[in-house]
């Protein structure tokens, strides 16, 4: 080999490690897995983690990625070895990171590579990812929070994030039921509730957007707490309209987060809400969108606050003229005793 294809190889190995970090901050998936080779593998023993071939990293990429709040990856290159068509070598890592479960802290690593010449270009044969150092003191500062990955709050939860909550809202007592889409919550929610029944139905996109908040609040199929509170004075006729929020026969309505220990978490402005959720319904159904599941409560409360309150608010003062706030949060970490609680768990995103 001549000294010039050396260099070029040397050149186009440290691109290819480039790569790698560029695509992990930009969580392009795609671009990841297609750095390594048909039979790469990517080993991260203290995870621990073992993929191989692009079709398992670029699957076990979003499994991590779902973990992060913020995620900084700084590469220095080390040693390179080439032999002919195949070559050795090494990253060294400095990482900044904090998880939605809220474990923080930094860490110098090593990745410990084997590179192979292939018809595209270099590729990673693979890549050994090895802990040198770890801090998990509490980090001072924090990403600004227009700069906050807008996927973390919006992207579904797997099919395994969704049955491990699932089983963990049964686990709770809750009725939960796996459903497609939102178009199957729209025929399970009817099937659910008897005809005539007395049903309230929070203020929700995934409502409105799946068509189950027209259901309910029109025809005469069921008696619409909605309509008969529209049509009431709220000075004179208070007391009768609180009376109606707090005891329908059935609650419908979705939440802000949902976490993959089985709690939910619902918040108010106006607490309307919050007393048939509660209990005070004799039955509740919550419509939930794959992309609500988070970790924990504490991810749950970011997730309301950075996510869900600044598109409330944006709907409510279009709709109502003034701003939203939560001015009443409710965390059920089970039903209670004298109400049925349903949770129908989408397998797709829907609402906010």
């Amino acid at each position: 080999m001549n000294d010039f294809q050396a260099i070029a190889d040397r050149v186009e190995i440290q691109a290819l490690q480039a790569e790698f970090t560029d695509a992990v901050m930009m969580r392009d998936g795609a671009r990841l897995a297609a750095l390594f080779a048909p039979d790469g593998v990517l080993r991260m023993p203290n995870v621990p983690i073992e993929l191989v071939g692009p079709e398992q990293i670029h699957a076990g990429r979003a499994k991590l990625q779902e973990q992060w709040d913020f995620f900084v990856q700084n590469t220095h290159p080390g040693a390179i070895r080439i032999d002919g068509d195949t070559a050795t070598g090494r990253a060294h890592m400095h990482e900044v990171v904090r998880l939605l479960d809220g474990r923080e802290g930094l860490n110098y690593a090593i990745y410990h590579d084997r590179y192979r010449r292939t018809a595209d270009g270099w590729r990673f044969a693979e890549r050994v990812y090895e802990v040198r150092y770890v801090d998990t003191s509490p980090l001072g500062g924090s990403a600004p929070r227009g700069a906050r990955d807008r996927t973390a709050f919006t992207a579904p939860a797997d099919a395994e994030r969704l049955e491990r909550t699932a089983a963990a809202l049964a686990a709770r007592g809750f009725t939960a039921e796996l459903l497609d889409d939102a178009a199957a919550a729209r025929t399970r929610v009817r099937e659910l509730i008897p005809a005539d029944s007395t049903v309230f139905t929070a203020a929700s996109e995934t409502l409105r957007l799946s068509g189950i908040d027209e259901d309910l609040n029109s025809g005469s199929r069921y008696r619409s707490v909605k309509s008969r509170v529209l049509a009431m004075d709220r000075t004179t006729e208070s007391d009768g309209i609180r009376r109606l929020l707090a005891a329908p026969d059935v609650a419908v309505g979705s939440v802000a987060a949902l976490t993959e220990t089985g709690s939910l978490v619902i918040a108010s402005a106006s607490g309307s809400q919050l007393p048939g959720n509660a209990g005070g319904a004799g039955e509740t159904i919550w419509v939930v969108g794959a992309q609500k599941v988070v970790p924990d409560l504490p991810a749950a409360l970011r997730r309301l606050e950075e996510h869900v309150l600044p598109l409330e608010d944006t709907r409510a003062r279009a709709a109502y003229g003034q701003p939203s706030a939560v001015n009443q949060l409710l965390v059920l970490n089970a039903p209670t005793r004298f109400a049925r609680g349903t949770v129908l768990l989408l397998r797709e995103a829907i609402g906010y």
